[in-house]
C-alpha cells in the first residue's frame, strides 16, 4: 500500500495553524483583498501598514490554493533569461525588472525578521546549470548579460560544480550570490496574525458572486447573500484571473513536486543552495527548514485537476531519476508527492496594475517562477495606486501590453 501523501507536503507539516470565521453580515472596507494566499497576504500586510481599513477574504481555507502547493523558492532570475527579456522590452525594463526581483528577497527578509517569522525565511546562493552542452553557449550570453547589469555572479565549470557541491552530469552553470527560500504557508498565517492585531480583518468560505462597479466604490455580492461596499479592489486570485478576465494573458501549467524523508547530511551539504537547471520543463531542487530535500518540474501544459493528479505517481518516478541523474551518490527516500498549478507569461513578468473591465480595481498577479518575488514587489505597486501615484515597473508589468 502507498502510503505517502498527495497532499502539498506543507499543508501536512504544518497542519492547521490558524482558523478564521466566514463573513455572515454585509460591510464596508477601504480596501477588499480577493485571495487568501501569499499575494493577498502581502498585499494585506501593505494596505493595513497604510492605515487603510483592510479585509481579505478567500473562498477556500486560506492558504489553501496554489500557496499551499508552491516550492517557495524566492529567484531574483526571472523564467525568461535577461539577455531575451532584453530582446523583447529593452534594457531599461529588463535590468530594472530582475533587479526588482533581487530586491524583493531582500524585502521579504526584513518583513519576516519584523514580523519574527517562524517561516524559515533563508538567505541562499543559487546555481543555474546546463543540462545540455548545447546549452551552454546560450547560459554564457546570459551570464555575461548579468555580469554586465551589475548583478554578483560566477561562472563554474562543470568540474567546479562537481566539486564544490557534487553535482554531475553538468555543463558549466552561473552561480549568483542571491537567493531564499521560505515556507510560505506558515508565511501568509504569520502576516494574517500581525495585521489582524492591526486592524485586518480575514474571512474564509467567503466566495465572491459578483460585483457592481459604481463611481468610487464597488459593491460585492457573496454567495451567501451578504455584500461587502469596497471603495478598492484588490485581485490576488492567481491563475484564477484566466476565468475573469476575457482576453487571454496566460497560459495554465501544471507542475510536480516531491519531498524527502528528513536527511541531515545533504540538509547540511544543500541548505545554503538553490539548484535549478535549462531543460525545458526545467528541474528545481532546493532543502526544507526541517531538514528534506526537494525537487520538482516535469511540467505539462494544462490544468486539469483529475488529469493533472493521475500523472503524479509516474512524475514522481520521473524526478527520482532526475536526481539520481545529478546526484547519484545520494539518496532519495520519498515522504511527499503532489501537484499544483502556475501560470506562464509571454515575457516571464507578472501582470500587476489595473485592468479597463474592472473598475476601482487592481490585480497583483505573480506568474511564473518568481511568484513570490514578482507579490512582494506588488506591495510597493498597490501602495502607490491606492495614493495616486505610478510606479516606474507598471509600464512593463500592464496588462495589454
Amino acid at each position: 500500500m502507498d502510503l505517502k501523501s498527495n497532499e502539498p507536503f506543507w499543508l501536512i507539516k504544518n497542519g492547521i495553524i490558524n482558523s478564521f470565521p466566514s463573513l455572515k453580515e454585509s460591510v464596508a472596507c477601504d480596501v477588499l483583498i480577493v485571495g487568501g494566499g501569499i499575494t493577498g497576504a502581502l498585499a494585506a500586510h501593505q494596505c493595513t501598514k497604510d492605515g487603510y481599513e483592510t479585509i481579505l477574504i478567500d473562498k477556500r481555507e486560506i492558504a489553501n490554493g496554489s500557496s499551499s502547493a508552491t516550492t517557495s523558492m524566492l529567484q531574483y532570475e526571472i523564467d525568461t533569461p535577461l539577455y531575451q527579456l532584453v530582446e523583447m522590452i529593452g534594457d531599461k525594463g529588463a535590468v530594472e525588472s530582475y533587479a526588482a526581483c533581487s530586491e524583493a528577497i531582500n524585502t521579504l527578509g526584513k518583513l519576516c525578521a519584523k514580523i519574527k517569522s517562524g517561516a524559515g525565511f533563508r538567505k541562499k546562493d543559487s546555481l543555474y546549470f546546463a543540462a545540455k552542452k548545447a546549452d551552454v553557449v546560450w547560459l554564457v550570453k546570459e551570464y555575461e548579460a548579468r555580469k554586465n547589469a551589475g548583478f554578483e555572479v560566477k561562472w563554474l565549470e562543470s568540474e567546479e560544480i562537481l566539486e564544490k557541491y557534487g553535482l554531475e552530469n553538468t555543463h558549466g552553470g552561473i552561480l549568483s550570490k542571491q537567493g531564499a527560500s521560505v515556507d510560505a504557508f506558515m508565511l501568509i498565517h504569520e502576516l494574517l496574525a500581525y495585521n489582524i492585531k492591526r486592524g485586518l480583518k480575514v474571512f474564509d468560505k467567503t466566495e465572491l458572486s459578483k460585483v457592481e462597479y459604481r463611481s468610487g466604490y464597488n459593491i460585492v455580492y457573496l454567495e451567501s447573500g451578504y455584500e461587502i461596499k469596497a471603495k478598492r479592489i484588490v485581485y490576488c486570485v492567481g491563475y484564477e484571473s484566466a476565468a475573469m478576465i476575457k482576453e487571454k494573458f496566460v497560459d495554465l501549467i501544471s507542475t510536480y513536486a516531491i519531498v524527502s524523508e528528513v536527511n541531515e547530511k545533504l540538509y547540511k551539504k544543500y541548505r545554503n543552495l538553490l539548484v535549478w537547471n535549462t531543460s525545458e520543463p526545467y528541474i528545481y531542487m532546493r532543502s526544507t527548514d526541517d531538514g528534506r530535500m526537494l525537487i520538482g518540474g516535469e511540467d505539462e501544459a494544462f490544468r486539469d485537476p483529475a488529469k493533472r493528479d493521475k500523472l503524479i505517481s509516474g512524475k514522481e518516478k520521473k524526478l527520482l531519476n532526475a536526481f539520481e541523474k545529478y546526484l547519484p551518490e545520494a539518496s532519495f527516500y520519498p515522504d511527499f508527492a503532489w501537484a499544483g498549478t502556475f501560470g506562464e507569461t509571454k515575457d516571464g513578468l507578472p501582470y500587476i496594475g489595473p485592468h479597463k473591465d474592472f473598475k476601482n480595481s487592481y490585480f497583483i498577479l505573480g506568474f511564473g517562477g518568481n511568484g513570490i518575488t514578482f507579490s512582494v514587489m506588488g506591495m510597493k505597486m498597490v501602495s502607490d495606486w491606492l495614493k495616486g501615484r505610478k510606479h516606474p515597473l507598471s509600464q512593463w508589468f500592464r496588462f495589454g501590453r
